[in-house]
């Protein structure tokens, strides 16, 4: 971007305009590459995926192959999963337990901290000079967790997790530390590739309740959702530091028909004794939350259900970009270890038919992001002059809404999840990152 450029993009950003060229814009993306996706907090999984010592799984941080383990100590760590040899990927299975992994390629081999502790034919091919200790794997700058949900970054020197997350950790509490024992992932993440842009679908989660009831019509049709248009307008969208945000969705009423989203009443006590009492009181009203942390981490917790029983289910998913106009989508199901077995399994395929891969709502989303694309490669959407008037709208709530100092929670809460002010947010954080650094004259 040049000078004019960004200073027009500003003004637009200013005005609740977003210009359409940047969506899919190839240098915007290897900007978006070096200076967000390097610079931010990147989740990669949860600890109870790697319960024993031996346990791994490998997950990607954007383009980086990661190898996150358990060692004896029970210390989760993350490596870049390439073998210091030659750079091949080390380990290429999604999950599983091992004492060591050895390169397919020449055989070196890594115990569970790194260590380099194996080289096929050592010091006959290598003599004396080669150090194994300079040769281990190479660890992610930072990791971090927060309620069991591990982060990395790509910079040593990042802001810690929980600035990062800033207000986002009042809500995590709800979502993941209301019962005892906290959470559990339950099955291996579901992973698939679309046609989309990372920014768009982030953006659907994490500030746009407006779509659902035009994009999951069927769900209407099918009576899984209610028929009123102004559904999941109710509640209040709270918008946060750092890019983040989150819905709290509820009811005409303010209330929610399902107390606690519908979770066991014996499970109650737990909620009591480990939030507060403003927490309560969010969590006993919310329908739906719906949200995200920024860059691509987006989160739902919701009901579904037939014949009258609903059973809560939360999901994480991360938005992997492979391309200005493809990602890689991650879905992590998860539910209270303290819920009865029964009510997990019950859980679980309320999941699978609505956010699963072959879920309902996820097939809904995934049409309109890839349409997007399409319609975003054009000469006129990509015209950087905007002579075609080519910017797309995010006015909703500009001028007409205030915050509502009553509600309970931290962040600047308004009262409509009909709004653009997550995604206003988001959009004004993700130009401050891509434009750092620039030099003074072109800011």
């Amino acid at each position: 971007m040049n000078a004019e450029e960004l200073k027009q993009v500003k003004e637009q950003l200013k005005e609740g305009h977003f210009p359409q060229w940047m969506v899919t814009d190839p240098e915007i993306y290897k900007l978006e590459q070096n200076k967000i996706f390097a610079k931010t907090w990147l989740f990669i999984g949860h600890e109870s995926e790697v319960k024993e010592p031996g346990d791994y799984v490998t997950r990607m941080m954007a383009d980086d192959p990661v190898l996150m383990m358990k060692n004896k100590k029970g210390e989760i760590n993350a490596f870049l999963n390439s073998c210091s040899h030659r750079g091949t990927r080390l380990c290429t299975e999604d999950y599983g337990n091992k004492k060591a992994h050895s390169c397919p390629y020449h055989g070196w081999t890594y115990n569970l901290v790194g260590d380099l502790i194996g080289v096929v034919a050592g010091n006959k091919v290598f003599g004396e000079k080669m150090d194994k200790g300079d040769w281990g794997l190479r660890s992610i700058p930072r990791v971090e967790s927060y309620q069991g949900m591990i982060f990395g970054n790509l910079d040593p020197d990042a802001i810690p997790l929980e600035e990062y997350l800033g207000d986002m950790k009042w809500y995590f509490d709800i979502m993941l530390g209301r019962s005892d024992g906290g959470m559990e992932v339950r099955g291996a993440p579901h992973r698939w590739v679309a046609k989309a842009n990372w920014k768009m679908t982030s953006e659907n989660f994490a500030a746009d309740p407006y779509h659902v009831q035009t994009t999951h019509r069927s769900a209407v049709e099918l009576e899984l959702t209610p028929k009123d248009p102004m559904y999941a307008s109710y509640g209040h969208q709270v918008v946060m530091n750092n890019g983040h945000g989150i819905n709290v969705i509820t009811s005409p009423t303010g209330e929610s028909a399902n107390k606690y989203q519908g979770m066991p009443e014996h499970m109650w006590p737990m909620f009591e004794k480990n939030l507060t009492q403003e927490q309560l009181d969010v969590f006993s009203k919310v329908t739906n939350f719906v949200g995200g942390v920024f860059p691509h981490l987006s989160f739902i917790s919701t009901q579904s259900g037939t014949e009258g029983n609903k059973h809560n289910h939360l999901n994480f998913r991360v938005w992997r970009p492979i391309g200005p106009d493809k990602i890689e989508i991650w879905v992590w199901y998860m539910i209270d270890k303290a819920l009865p077995e029964e009510d997990k399994e019950k859980s679980y395929r309320g999941f699978l038919n609505t956010f699963g891969a072959g879920g309902t709502l996820e097939q809904d989303d995934t049409e309109n992001w890839a349409r997007i694309v399409e319609a975003s490669q054009g000469k006129m959407a990509r015209d950087r002059g905007l002579n075609y008037d080519n910017v797309i709208n995010y006015l909703m709530g500009f001028d007409n809404l205030e915050p509502d100092e009553n509600f309970p929670g931290p962040g600047v809460a308004y009262p409509s999840c009909y709004t653009d002010h997550i995604a206003r947010s988001m959009h004004k954080y993700w130009l401050e990152l891509i434009t750092a650094d620039m030099e003074e004259e072109n800011v």
